[in-house]
């Protein structure tokens, strides 16, 4: 069930235009509209993936459907979507939430760290499953993270036995390319869907470096696909109910085909595993 939007905090940086909202479950979200620019195709796209990130294991905050009325919105008439210098009212109704870690007025969260604190970050290598996600989903965008300092039981639950009970973790956000975005389809090339600051792949030598998720993908299970689906409200749609059904049985044909997609980010003009021996 969705939850209800209750107070505007702010407006977010990136091209989709999202908003920083607090709901009444208690919980933030970064919300991102129905009709923001980037297509209403990005929301279902951000909601699959969340769904996949969970079933994979892999960091990604959790994901929510935010109801904002029509006595909300008035009464925040802030929130809006600029196009040039147009204002474009959102409309009432479910939109696609991912939950702010944190409060955002107490919660220190970073868009960048150091590579000597990089290194350091409790679930580096959950890196390499993100890569493994994103050839797979054929992320047309860079992967984007932000890293927080914070209880690594909380929040990483698979790193409970860190050495360490706090530290630096990565979160990964803003899926809202995977498919190529709103054109549903399938461009490659090397450096599609990696981290911008090569130092998180500096250790990979193997094939080995990038289980179990490479395993998950390979071997995803059509039911997940299906589970993901039935999560996406019919607003959302707009008669794409039958684009979305191809969409995702060309994913399901792809997951043979991942292995060779990571082996291509090897033999690319800019190698991203420097000491992966041939």
């Amino acid at each position: 069930m969705p939850v209800n939007a209750r107070r505007f905090i702010r407006k977010m940086r990136g091209g989709a235009q999202a908003h920083l909202l607090e709901a009444d479950d208690g919980f933030y979200y970064v919300v991102k509209f129905r009709n923001n620019p980037q297509h209403r195709r990005v929301l279902i796209n951000e909601l699959v993936a969340h769904s996949f990130l969970d079933y994979l294991q892999l960091p990604a905050c959790p994901a929510a459907i935010i109801e904002v009325s029509s006595p909300f919105l008035t009464e925040n008439p802030e929130i809006s979507i600029q196009l040039g210098h147009g204002r474009l009212e959102v409309p009432a109704g479910w939109h696609f939430g991912s939950r702010f870690p944190g409060d955002p007025s107490r919660t220190a969260v970073y868009d960048f760290v150091p590579d000597a604190l990089l290194e350091k970050v409790a679930n580096a290598r959950d890196f390499l499953g993100m890569l493994v996600f994103d050839k797979w989903m054929a992320n047309a965008d860079a992967r984007q993270c932000v890293f927080l300092r914070a209880r690594i039981r909380e929040f990483a639950p698979v790193y409970a036995d860190h050495p360490l009970r706090e530290g630096f973790l990565a979160q990964m956000i803003d899926n809202g390319y995977v498919l190529n975005g709103p054109h549903w389809d399938f461009p490659d090339s090397p450096l599609q869907g990696l981290y911008f600051r090569p130092v998180v792949y500096g250790d990979v030598r193997g094939w080995n470096d990038f289980e179990p998720w490479l395993n998950r993908v390979v071997h995803f299970p059509e039911s997940e696909i299906d589970r993901a689906l039935k999560q996406v409200p019919p607003e959302w749609l707009e008669g794409d109910e039958a684009a979305l059904e191809s969409v995702m049985e060309r994913l399901l044909v792809r997951r043979e085909r991942v292995p060779d997609l990571i082996e291509a980010c090897r033999k690319g003009r800019l190698n991203a595993f420097p000491k992966w021996a041939a």
